[in-house]
């Protein structure tokens, strides 16, 4: 007899499939509860160990005590201790023109010549008179001493005589008058004439003005009058010149004050060797006043403007009580801000000498922040700054 084999039931077949499936959900499970217990011990790590914030990069400044002299500081032009627009005195027609635009003159140097060939001829027939009148004079003075003239014939006879000279005279002068003269030294513009032009009386022929030395108009107002001295150093500065400081004295201060503005005026006298200073320039002027005091200087991009009060960051060094490393914070310091010069303000309260400050990029930073300080690249601040694009 044969075995009949049984049928494999559908029960059968699925056992396999299912006990496979439980091991690879446990192995699943498993291993998604180690990779929670690893994250689990890293968080905890982190926790228990407090974040360190990279330090932030700064530039810094020490706080300088400078002697800084209380100056008034205002804006004027610049003018010609001697300048005038020469004209000619009588009409005539060019004949020669004997200067360069933009030359130099001296006193009594002939500028301008007009035509005097009228003037000359007359002259000739002036000086002709002026010796027969000489002529009669002499005979009548020799028959008057041998009583064989009357006075009065020689009194007429000198009268004659001084009217010939007294016409010769003023041709000379008329001829003297068509050239026109250089009144004192200085430097000469640009000519208005041309030769050949026929001008008036009065016209104008060039200007002429002193360079050496500038006087410098400005104004201050009233309440600074009890400051001013004459003789006070008054320092200049012109953006034709923008690497130069002009210094002088204050050499006059106007009796009267403007009624409108109540400023008074004011005049400084410089010394102006190169010719740098020209008349009619604009100029910055600050007048120094005789005392000094003891002020604490910073960089003006130091401090942090806010309506609730100024202040500044201050670099502090900082040891770590476990490590022991050394490390810089920076606190937040309240000051108030006194005058500006230039790139630089002065501190009246809040800063004491030689502490060190954050000098550019405060608005980036807040109060306890780690730093570093890298001052290879930072902007140096000056009293006059020069900007480029000024």
């Amino acid at each position: 007899m044969h075995d009949v084999a049984k049928p494999i039931s559908t029960e059968d077949k699925v056992r396999p499939r299912r006990g496979a499936m439980g091991v690879a959900i446990g192995g699943l499970i498993a291993l998604v509860i180690i990779l929670v217990g690893i994250k689990a011990m890293q968080i905890g790590k982190m926790m228990s160990s407090p974040m360190q914030m990279p330090a932030t990069t700064v530039t810094s400044a020490p706080v300088k005590e400078e002697d800084w002299a209380p100056i008034l500081s205002a804006v004027g032009s610049v003018s010609a201790v001697q300048g005038a627009i020469v004209s000619a005195e009588l009409g005539g027609v060019v004949a020669d023109v004997k200067f360069q635009n933009g030359g130099v003159a001296k006193q009594g140097d002939v500028l301008v010549e007009l035509d005097t060939s009228s003037e000359g001829a007359q002259l000739h027939t002036a000086e002709a008179d002026l010796e027969l009148a000489r002529a009669n004079l002499q005979r009548t003075r020799d028959l008057a001493a041998r009583k064989v003239v009357s006075k009065s014939e020689l009194d007429a006879a000198e009268s004659a005589f001084g009217q010939k000279k007294g016409t010769v005279d003023n041709m000379h002068s008329m001829i003297g008058k068509k050239e026109v003269h250089a009144p004192f030294d200085g430097q000469l513009g640009i000519r208005q004439v041309n030769v050949g032009q026929m001008i008036n009386a009065g016209q104008q022929v060039v200007a002429l003005t002193s360079l050496d030395p500038v006087y410098v108009d400005f104004a201050l107002p009233q309440q600074e009058l009890s400051k001013l001295t004459t003789g006070s150093e008054v320092r200049v500065h012109t953006d034709a010149a923008p690497d130069q400081e002009f210094k002088g004295k204050l050499s006059a201060i106007n009796s009267m004050v403007d009624t409108v503005t109540r400023n008074v005026t004011l005049q400084a006298t410089l010394a102006n060797p190169d010719h740098k200073l020209r008349p009619g320039m604009f100029a910055k002027v600050e007048v120094v006043l005789p005392e000094k005091h003891k002020t604490l200087v910073i960089p003006g991009s130091a401090v942090s403007y806010a309506p609730y009060g100024d202040s500044v960051y201050v670099i502090e060094k900082k040891k770590d009580s476990k490590t022991g490393k050394e490390s810089r914070t920076i606190r937040s310091q309240v000051v108030r801000v006194g005058e500006a010069r230039g790139d630089f303000v002065s501190i009246t309260a809040g800063l004491n000498p030689d502490e060190l400050v954050v000098s550019t990029g405060v608005f980036k930073l807040r109060n306890g922040m780690t730093v570093t300080i890298n001052n290879d690249l930072a902007p140096k601040p000056q009293v006059n700054p020069t900007p480029v694009d000024s």
